[in-house]
């Protein structure tokens, strides 16, 4: 007896000993998990009903294991993925644990159907997977091509940039099959032309930082030696507008970054295009020269038409429903602008904007500056605010603007001490109020003229130019002004 109480306590003992060793202990507070990627992409592009797997490991930094509470899809049951975490497969995994300075493996599986229509397939399938650990939530983008399309340069190039060269050719999209531009397209050294009935789809925007506004992805950048040339027809224009076609997004600005020609750009020409849902519809800086006829501008969630000490021509465009300026003109340039309308409504910036500086402080005693040339002839400028123009001279350089044949919507502008000499520059003109009849149907953005427009019969003829926008003969005698000629 005396023998075995010794035993049975060190039984007990060892019985304890072993039973609190074996209860693991996890890190409860704040932690910041490691991957491998930070967005998981497939290259594939299907052209038939078909699968890929792709995968990327998560790492535990601490030398203390954690459990993952859980890790899903952020669309549930609509989404195309599939994942497996460390062997568990689901939609939603939950309590998985990672030892102190080790790694799980995480696989997803995308499934496309690439003749399901866009509203169901998008051209990009991007996806959030969510990962939640102690009460945070981190979060790892998936990635995919939904559609049978033609990505440039290829998806692995989303937030970088890619540089279309053809050695001072020119290169022609003329697929039948759409393109998707993914990423910043610098065009250098080649010449792209668009040809009737192109559709570019630009995947991208903005990514917003505590600071400034960094302009990502979603971009065509003509560049040194390089041309964009977009050459539609009547009835057939070029396309450009954000990859979501769902129609919810129809009229949603901002999702793609816009086209910019850069100084030391060569070929600049546009006819019968479209250009919608970007940030800046068209920008062009010093030195480009640009000409736009027959082109509509519209939803961008800035300008729709920015020139930087550039030379533009445009003839029959619509720039409407943009959340900047219609069209912004900043330190100096020639710009000749006939039979456009230029409709802003539903915001606080003016239809037209024109200035020859640009001030570098809070006081302008630094400053950028140049000569500024403006004509626009038969031209709508208008929109719901009382000032649908606004006009910056800094009286440094030269401040030469003229409006003919033209409607605007002006008050304070010409108030003594603003530009009471405006309606010197605008000769003759038609000042508007809200209350005449001018377009068809602004809330339904249908920018035809009404019945009883007051741009009818209003405009003076310019050589050369025999329709409008959509090919309507216009009256060789009494035009109408702005870029549509009344129907009767």
């Amino acid at each position: 007896m005396k023998v075995l109480l010794p035993i049975l306590f060190f039984g007990l003992f060892l019985s304890f000993f072993f039973s609190n060793c074996s209860k693991e202990t996890f890190h409860t507070g704040d932690v910041t998990l490691n991957f491998s990627t930070d967005t998981l992409r497939f290259d594939t592009v299907f052209t038939q009903v078909g699968s890929a797997t792709r995968s990327f490991k998560i790492y535990n930094p601490l030398n203390k294991s954690l459990k993952i509470s859980k890790l899903y899809m952020e669309l549930g049951n609509d989404s195309k993925y599939n994942i497996n975490v460390d062997g568990l497969p689901g939609g939603l995994v939950e309590n998985v644990e990672i030892g102190p300075k080790d790694s799980i493996y995480v696989f997803a599986e995308v499934t496309v159907d690439p003749d399901q229509p866009l509203s169901v397939s998008p051209f990009v399938l991007d996806e959030n997977l969510i990962i939640e650990t102690n009460g945070g939530t981190q979060k790892v983008v998936l990635e995919a091509w939904g559609q049978n399309a033609n990505y440039i340069p290829s998806n692995a190039n989303a937030g970088g940039v890619a540089v279309l060269s053809c050695d001072f050719q020119t290169e022609t999209w003329d697929d039948t099959k759409p393109y998707v531009v993914y990423g910043i397209l610098v065009i250098q050294d080649c010449t792209l032309n668009l040809p009737a009935g192109a559709r570019i789809y630009v995947h991208g925007g903005v990514a917003l930082s505590p600071d400034t506004v960094v302009y990502s992805d979603g971009i065509i950048y003509v560049g040194e030696n390089g041309g964009l040339n977009i050459e539609g027809e009547e009835g057939n224009p070029v396309i450009i507008q954000g990859d979501r076609l769902e129609e919810e997004f129809v009229d949603v600005p901002g999702q793609w970054a816009g086209i910019r020609y850069t100084s030391g750009s060569l070929s600049a020409n546009i006819s019968h295009a479209r250009i919608l849902n970007s940030i800046v519809g068209i920008r062009a800086d010093s030195a480009a020269n640009l000409t736009l006829n027959k082109v509509e501008i519209r939803n961008s969630s800035s300008s729709g038409l920015l020139g930087v000490t550039a030379k533009i021509k445009a003839t029959n465009c619509l720039l409407a429903d943009n959340g900047g300026y219609g069209m912004q003109f900043e330190i100096g340039g020639n710009y000749n602008i006939n039979y456009c309308t230029i409709a802003n409504y539903g915001n606080e910036k003016s239809a037209l904007r024109l200035s020859n500086i640009y001030c570098l402080d809070q006081n302008c005693n630094e400053f950028l500056d140049g000569n500024l040339y403006a004509r626009f002839n038969n031209c709508i400028i208008f929109g719901s605010q009382k000032d649908e123009i606004e006009l910056f001279d800094g009286e440094t350089a030269g401040f030469d603007y003229e409006i003919k044949n033209s409607i605007v919507r002006v008050k304070d502008l010409t108030k003594p001490n603003v530009y009471p000499d405006f309606f010197d520059h605008c000769n003759p003109c038609i000042n508007g109020e809200s209350t005449d009849h001018l377009f068809k149907n602004v809330d339904d953005q249908k920018y035809q003229l009404d019945t009883l427009s007051i741009a009818e019969k209003k405009a003076v003829p310019i050589s050369g130019i025999t329709d409008d926008l959509v090919g309507t003969m216009r009256d060789p005698a009494q035009p109408d002004i702005g870029c549509y000629e009344y129907v009767y």
